[in-house]
């Protein structure tokens, strides 16, 4: 007589929320771009030309930084859901230990993948690293084929990689 054993489930497997991972870097930058472009105003059409071009510019970058941040991690959740109900074990998602980066540590049974990119969202890219190797990928066609780039991610860290970790 045999227990049967409970299938794993995404639910058993993770908790399925991915933190949040906004990158100072990208937020200094449009800052610093943002003075800039407005201190250009300031001799054509004053300082108040020069305040008001600069909060522009400013929520103009801090929007397209928090788009980016969201597109990436709506890739890191979709690729995350899709290795666990490949069968891949996911034990869990946290976000990188820096603040300055927008990237997450998939932790899986075969190792750690960080999944991340830039964060902007008209130069959104989407980066994945598995022991030392990396790629990346423009964020939209990340989108686009999401299925062909989950499945041969799948593929390569945890068939490929469970394989070579065996030897």
């Amino acid at each position: 007589m045999q227990l049967e054993q409970r299938s794993r489930t995404t639910e058993a497997d993770w908790s399925g929320t991915i933190p949040n991972a906004f990158d100072g870097r990208i937020v200094g930058v449009v800052v610093v771009l943002a003075g800039l472009a407005a201190s250009l105003n300031v001799p054509y059409g004053g300082l108040s030309l020069g305040v008001a071009a600069f909060v522009l510019l400013l929520a103009g970058g801090v929007i397209g930084h928090v788009l980016g941040e969201r597109q990436l991690r709506r890739l890191t959740d979709g690729l995350v859901a899709h290795w666990s109900a490949a069968g891949g074990t996911v034990d869990g998602v946290t976000r990188s230990a820096n603040g300055m980066r927008t990237e997450w540590t998939v932790h899986t049974s075969v190792g750690d993948v960080t999944v991340g990119g830039i964060a902007l969202v008209p130069i959104a890219r989407l980066s994945v690293e598995y022991q030392g190797v990396g790629d990346s990928v423009d964020a939209s066609d990340a989108e686009a084929n999401f299925d062909t780039i989950a499945d041969e991610l799948y593929e390569e860290i945890f068939e490929f990689g469970a394989s070579a970790r065996g030897r």
